[in-house]
């Protein structure tokens, strides 16, 4: 897995007050956990361009004026309007400890399903995983290759050494939808074949006419032996 460098800089002031004053000048407020002390610090928000906004998972080399270490993102905040990132949890990790991490999916293969007119949705746009760092992917790759409407790919048909999945292994991880159009299409086809059902057939129920004029011969016939 890559590794992106953050160089951060300790919080003289923590607070509410303080913490805006951070973001007005073009920084984020950054906490480090992990290994004892919790380190609070600012970095620059155009270093958070390389782990946040990008489809690849990384680790972290952290440098907080000199005092260096390996960490990962472990939580970010963003402004609901502006998507700006408000506030970053780091934490400490070590290469003899197994760590959790969001590992962003990838589709790959050619859906029958999508062949035929359907849409492939992707339900997961990572998968939580537990593993050494060193163990780690990038992303993780989902085989589409097998899919027709309806059909999906869950976690617990995703098999990778060393890799511990923490979500439920019935989750769906992509499926292939069909379009509104072919399901109103559907809809109605079979509406028609149960309405045809319904109705009798010739064969199987006399005429309404012709059993009438049999209820209107009947008296004609008591008629003559009088």
């Amino acid at each position: 897995m890559k590794t992106v460098e953050i160089i951060g800089y300790r919080r003289a002031n923590l607070g509410k007050t303080a913490a805006e004053n951070i973001r007005q000048e073009g920084n984020v407020p950054c906490v480090l956990y992990g290994g004892g002390e919790q380190v609070h610090f600012y970095s620059p928000v155009i270093l958070f361009r390389d782990i946040v906004y990008t489809n690849e998972a990384h680790f972290v080399h952290l440098n907080i004026e000199g005092d260096e270490c390996q960490a990962i993102l472990q939580e970010a905040q963003f402004h609901p309007v502006s998507e700006i990132i408000l506030h970053a949890d780091f934490l400490r990790i070590s290469e003899d400890r197994k760590i959790k991490m969001d590992i962003p999916t990838r589709m790959v293969g050619q859906a029958p399903g999508v062949a035929k007119g359907g849409t492939l949705v992707r339900k997961k746009a990572s998968l939580k995983v537990m593993a050494l760092p060193k163990d780690m992917p990038d992303h993780i790759d989902v085989d589409c290759s097998s899919l027709d409407f309806h059909h999906s790919v869950k976690v617990g048909d995703i098999k990778i050494d060393k890799l511990t999945f923490v979500d439920p292994h019935q989750s769906s991880i992509a499926v292939v939808e069909v379009p509104r159009a072919a399901k109103m299409a559907a809809e109605d086809a079979t509406k028609a074949a149960t309405e045809a059902a319904a109705t009798p057939t010739v064969e199987g129920a006399p005429a309404a006419g012709a059993a009438d004029a049999k209820k209107a011969e009947a008296p004609k016939k008591d008629e003559k032996k009088k």
